[in-house]
């Protein structure tokens, strides 16, 4: 008899009953639920119950068979896995379920299709450093990356203890963000870790820049050295990756943060999210005489008369026409490459066909 959902080992890292339902064929097939808690290069750590203690432990399995032409599809850490552990020479994920979110960013590179930094989180911590004035821009991109993913953003202000405005400087961001929470922290003084806590239950990535700070956050949420801390220089905030890989850590009491390497680029992938974190411009778009106005000459715009009088800053604008572009060129490179995906898949069957059906020449 399977044990109840509150008495299961992986219910600290967020197994639950929809996960056991999606799971119920895969382990009559014999196959163990399991937490993906690190990917490297066709191979995963993985974080299961012992068959015969019950007890977590963490196992090296390899991931090559379910690495599909898709890198979106790709095994992620925070993915809940179907893991073959009788497999020979290393235990085998043999399959994924299906994710309830996921952090999708556009590849870097100039490439279209997605890489995803985590899934089945719940809330997505976006670390920004006051060790520089705040890029409001880049904290608008990550926003929109975190509401698109279907978690709940919360803006994470660090290193408060460096600056003498924090409060000021989160009612700044505050106004970028609406409808979510923002929190000046110090991981070095403890101020805001408290609060910071009540905010995080469940699964919570960390994403932003380098020198943000997470792997620190992630400490000061775990209570100890889980992720190695490097320093950053003050002059500029930078300094060398501290993480290079994304790590899913365990947190006390249950829970789990998913710490995720700086990020130089913040490419939107399917821009889904600009409705939430811009949501103010839509609701002012939906005020403007015409359905499909553009937001520019056209007669009874809403969104022009807010920008006459200062009730919506030109900066915020212009920077929701900057990602609304970029995600509909995503859009159009997108379709692009599935339709040529589809068009190679026709082909090759096409060919296929004709070499099955086509007579044996005669000599």
């Amino acid at each position: 008899m399977p044990l109840p959902i509150d008495a299961h080992p992986l219910t600290g890292l967020g197994w639950n009953a929809d996960r056991a339902a999606d799971f119920a064929p895969l382990a009559e097939a014999g196959l163990t639920p399991a937490r993906i808690a690190r990917v490297d290069r066709g191979r995963c750590d993985v974080l299961l119950a012992d068959p015969d203690t019950g007890e977590l432990r963490t196992v090296r399995t390899d991931s090559r068979p379910v690495n599909g032409p898709d890198p979106v599809d790709a095994p992620c850490t925070g993915d809940w896995a179907a893991v073959d552990l009788a497999a020979v020479p290393l235990p085998t994920v043999r399959a994924l379920l299906p994710r309830a979110t996921a952090i999708v960013r556009k590849a870097s590179g100039g490439r279209s299709d997605g890489q995803v930094l985590a899934a089945n989180i719940d809330t997505v911590l976006i670390a920004v450093s006051l060790a520089l004035d705040p890029d409001l821009g880049r904290i608008e991109r990550f926003l929109a990356l975190a509401w698109e993913s279907g978690a709940e953003p919360v803006v994470v202000l660090t290193k408060a203890d460096l600056v003498d405005d924090a409060d000021h400087i989160r009612s700044d961001v505050e106004r970028i963000a609406p409808g979510v929470t923002v929190l000046a922290v110090s991981a070095g003084t403890g101020e805001g870790i408290d609060v910071l806590h009540a905010c995080v239950p469940g699964s919570s990535a960390l994403i932003g820049q380098s020198g943000a700070g997470k792997s620190t956050l992630t400490n000061a949420l775990a209570g100890r050295d889980a992720m190695t801390v490097q320093e950053i220089r003050d002059s500029d905030g930078k300094g060398r990756h501290t993480t290079t890989t994304r790590e899913l850590i365990m947190l006390p009491g249950g829970g789990v943060v998913i710490d995720t390497p700086g990020l130089r680029e913040v490419g939107l992938y399917g821009g889904e999210g600009l409705g939430q974190a811009f949501a103010e411009i839509e609701e002012l778009a939906e005020q403007c005489r015409f359905d499909d106005c553009g937001h520019h000459t056209e007669p009874g715009c809403a969104v022009q008369a807010a920008l006459a009088d200062g009730t919506l800053p030109h900066r915020r604008m212009e920077s929701y026409l900057k990602l609304r572009k970029e995600s509909a060129w995503i859009a159009r490179r997108t379709d692009a490459r599935l339709r040529k995906e589809q068009l190679q898949k026709w082909k090759a069957i096409t060919k296929s066909m004709r070499g099955a059906g086509s007579p044996t020449r005669q000599r």
